[in-house]
């Protein structure tokens, strides 16, 4: 078929909410508090969006990133990027300025797109601001009389870029993951048929929208035809509100989110709620039990960024007959383990454990600008996750370890390369090992035993000043101790376990 701004081609690649507004237009699409948006209106918004944007001077094919909290603008805007042919770059909101200038630095976004909040940060990444709470983007006088304009569109194959999401760094930096329509596409079609599919379905979504979970879900909806509530912030009181009384069906959350909400709410009510999706990080038995107590149906997760969102989801009757896994792997989605030793690809037998590796169309086209790490990631179309765990008898994945150094709190990954590369510039700082420790709340907390150098006396609060003004809060370390030599095996690696051992103790 012709590439062409017709109409009809425009369904067929990736401007997804044109095909659904014209389907259903009058269905809900959005709700952010008591405001609400059905398709028609959530196209026109789009369609807003991406006159302001081209008026600002992007063009397709260039990147825009966003420093924006969770509210409906992010919606709009990830839709007119779409219409205009231009890359989402979502920036994580709660980074410090030089971690975001880093991830400029490598995106070269021609514009970001900002909040209030933000503007003090956005000013400091080398490109020019348009404020959603500003004239520049949101002037929306003679809104009533817009009508969608098809030459504004530039129709993209289902196989472009959407966006590039930034993962932690396991060499110290973070890698962009390029996702996309694709992957978004496959990613939706997979999750439905496992989860099943309602009309009326309403998917309560906290998970900020720079994340892949978020993300996934303004495009699965689309899809559907189905509401998306979109929560600013995760509130207790209003995410059980919520679930109470706005017949919520689908809702995603992390182990930590879940916790403080049982903790609050343990006979939570939810009389409209099929499936609550836990992931991001491994339910401990004790809140799958509680779950099961309080007759929640959780679906056991797991996914990653590099293969937009979920890999492999047990629904809630399987989880109370295997508690601990995390199901089989999607449609369209096929799960390896491997042993990697002697520099081979080996395939071990079920129950055995060894590392993960991901196939499929929601696999991610590779990270931007790092062609060393793409090729060492995506090995013959497999993705090795790094992560260990094994396949039982009845095909459900059973996840051991997240990838072995990888720090989960809260949710979010945390790489100890990133952290100790910011602490190893601290001039008094000679040697430094980050590690993981376990906390109720947070799953894990970061912690850091210091080898300091001779030249000037260092102090935690030192530590503490140096890390703030460098790293995003959940990434600081809560325990920090210092050490003459760190403890080292015969061959000279460090030996984590005794690292874990001396902050614990």
């Amino acid at each position: 078929m012709p590439v062409t701004a017709d109409l009809s081609y425009r369904m067929l690649t990736t401007d997804w909410i044109t095909y659904r507004a014209k389907r259903t237009p009058h269905a809900l699409a959005l709700q952010v508090g008591e405001m609400r948006w059905t398709y028609d209106h959530l196209d026109l918004r789009a369609e807003l969006f991406a006159r302001r944007l081209a008026g600002a001077g992007v063009n397709p094919g260039d990147r825009v990133g966003t420093l924006l909290n969770t509210r409906a603008d992010y919606a709009f805007l990830v839709h007119a990027l779409t219409r205009v042919g231009a890359v989402l770059v979502p920036f994580n909101t709660r980074l410090t300025v030089p971690e975001l200038q880093w991830q400029q630095s490598l995106t070269q976004c021609k514009i970001i797109v900002c909040d209030a909040a933000h503007e003090t940060a956005a000013s400091q990444l080398d490109a020019p601001l348009y404020s959603v709470d500003g004239p520049s983007l949101t002037d929306t006088h003679a809104f009533a009389e817009l009508s969608p304009t098809p030459e504004l569109f530039v129709p993209l194959p289902a196989e472009r870029v959407q966006a590039i999401v930034f993962t932690s760094g396991t060499s110290g930096y973070p890698k962009g993951v390029e996702v996309t329509f694709n992957n978004h596409y496959y990613s939706a079609t997979a999750s439905a048929m496992r989860l099943g599919l309602d009309k009326s379905e309403r998917w309560l979504s906290s998970l900020p929208l720079y994340h892949i979970g978020g993300l996934s879900v303004l495009f699965r909806s689309c899809l559907y035809g189905t509401a998306v509530v979109l929560e600013p912030k995760f509130s207790i009181e209003s995410y059980a509100q919520h679930l109470r009384e706005n017949d919520i069906t689908l809702t995603s959350l992390v182990p930590t989110m879940l916790y403080r909400l049982l903790a609050e709410h343990p006979q939570l009510e939810a009389p409209a709620l099929r499936h609550l999706l836990l992931g991001g990080a491994a339910a401990s038995p004790e809140l799958v039990a509680q779950c099961l107590d309080a007759n929640i149906p959780i679906a056991t997760t797991y996914g990653l960024t590099e293969a937009t969102s979920q890999v492999a989801t047990m629904v809630w009757d399987d989880v109370q007959k295997f508690p601990g896994s995390v199901g089989c792997p999607l449609m369209f989605t096929n799960i390896r383990i491997l042993d990697r030793s002697g520099g081979r690809l080996n395939s071990v037998r079920r129950n055995e454990v060894g590392e993960i590796a991901v196939s499929g169309p929601t696999v991610m086209q590779g990270y931007f600008k790092n062609p060393a790490a793409t090729e060492q990631t995506l090995i013959h179309g497999e993705l090795m996750t790094g992560d260990m765990g094994y396949i039982d008898s009845y095909d459900n994945l059973w996840v051991v370890q997240r990838r072995s150094d990888i720090i989960i709190s809260g949710g979010e990954n945390i790489y100890p390369a990133e952290i100790e590369r910011v602490l190893l510039e601290h001039p008094c700082v000679e040697q430094v090992c980050v590690t993981g420790l376990e906390d109720a709340e947070w799953g894990q907390k970061v912690g850091a035993l210091i080898v300091q150098t001779s030249d000037s006396p260092l102090s935690t609060d030192d530590l503490e000043r140096w890390g703030r003004q460098r790293l995003a809060g959940y990434k600081q370390p809560r325990v920090i101790k210092f050490t003459d030599a760190l403890p080292l095996t015969g061959s000279g690696k460090i030996q984590r376990k005794a690292v874990l051992a001396e902050l614990n103790g």
